[in-house]
């Protein structure tokens, strides 16, 4: 199936072929979620996570944002904040299970005597929800944390149904997109000028990629291309929000034009998008205009909001793994965060 093998060592392209059969699984696993202890306590939520265990939290607020009747913040740091207390549910995520930021989020969440459920494969997280007598989520193993995404956020989407946060029918809409993902990912996955996911990566692998989403829909979108691009492509991206960017960034696309040559913006909007933020979106790229190498506006079809947002999720993916087979550089190392890991193992 891959004919790249001479630069994609580590089989990237099956992790991300294997999108859509990660979301059937995933959804089996949801689906068998058990909640021991009563979670009908609390008044705000936190998910803790950082990297690919983080965006899980991402991509789930995105799609139940506008149905979700508590506050829910995404927590990337060693502490929490400080208005976490007894009334909090803390959710603890990460693949590996030995993550130092979310291990310390987690004893941080203990000592403000917070709820504390937690996902995982295993490792010390595992151990220490057991020690402790909390729920948890187990998912498999055996995937770089990015390429397990539809891990981390179905599962947590099932999570905060059982907890009856959110309605049911999101996870409807999530089962039904699979079929739609399998036939992108037809030809998503082939080195074709029919692609569009190969033939975005040609016009843009040579630039630095600026990528913009509407903060309530596509923002966390914007934000999983950027750490794709960065991590698969090895390709430095950045990612900002519509209207935010309308208020400072965009005035930053003026000077040093030989400069923003060597950029590149993806716009990643949605038919549900604002009506006023869809105006932001085609004045924006009116008002860059020439300055950068490329401008597109991405929007996918689907049935529905979480269909369309979880095909731009496996877009983004091809994207990325496209760019880093014209880098010629494998995608799955991620050989800087391995020695800076080894750095701060060194230190206590």
């Amino acid at each position: 199936m891959n004919s790249h093998d001479n630069i994609d060592v580590s089989n990237m392209f099956k992790s991300i072929y294997d999108f859509p059969d990660h979301m059937i699984e995933a959804i089996s696993i949801g689906k068998k979620i058990k909640i021991e202890k009563n979670y009908s306590n609390f008044s705000n939520i936190v998910i803790c996570g950082m990297g690919g265990s983080a965006i899980g939290g991402d991509l789930s607020k995105s799609l139940i944002n506008s149905s979700l009747s508590l506050p829910l913040v995404i927590n990337r740091n060693y502490s929490l904040p400080n208005w976490v207390n007894g009334h909090t549910l803390v959710i603890c995520c990460s693949y590996s299970g030995n993550t130092e930021e979310t291990l310390s989020a987690y004893h941080d969440a203990l000592s403000k005597g917070a709820s504390v459920i937690g996902i995982s494969t295993g490792g010390e997280l595992t151990k220490l929800l057991d020690e402790n007598n909390h729920d948890k989520v187990v998912i498999p193993s055996g995937l770089q944390p990015r390429a397990a995404v539809a891990f981390s956020f179905i599962p947590l989407l099932y999570l905060l149904s059982q907890l009856e946060l959110i309605d049911k029918t999101i996870l409807d809409e999530i089962d039904s997109s699979v079929d739609k993902i399998k036939l992108a990912r037809n030809i998503y996955s082939n080195q074709i000028d029919d692609n569009p996911t190969y033939t975005l990566a040609k016009q843009i692998y040579k630039t630095i990629p600026i990528i913009y989403g509407e903060s309530d829909t596509t923002s966390s979108i914007a934000l999983r291309w950027k750490g794709q691009l960065c991590e698969n492509s090895k390709m430095i991206a950045y990612h900002n929000d519509i209207p935010e960017m309308n208020h400072n960034e965009i005035v930053g696309w003026q000077e040093n034009p030989k400069i923003l040559k060597q950029f590149s913006i993806l716009w990643i909007s949605d038919e549900s998008v604002h009506i006023r933020n869809k105006i932001r979106y085609q004045s924006s790229l009116e008002i860059v205009n020439q300055l950068p190498a490329l401008q597109k506006i991405i929007t996918l079809e689907g049935n529905s909001f979480p269909e369309r947002f979880i095909h731009l999720l496996h877009y983004g993916d091809w994207l990325s793994y496209w760019c880093a087979l014209m880098h010629e550089i494998d995608p799955t190392p991620v050989d800087k965060i391995d020695q800076l890991k080894q750095v701060l193992s060194k230190t206590s």
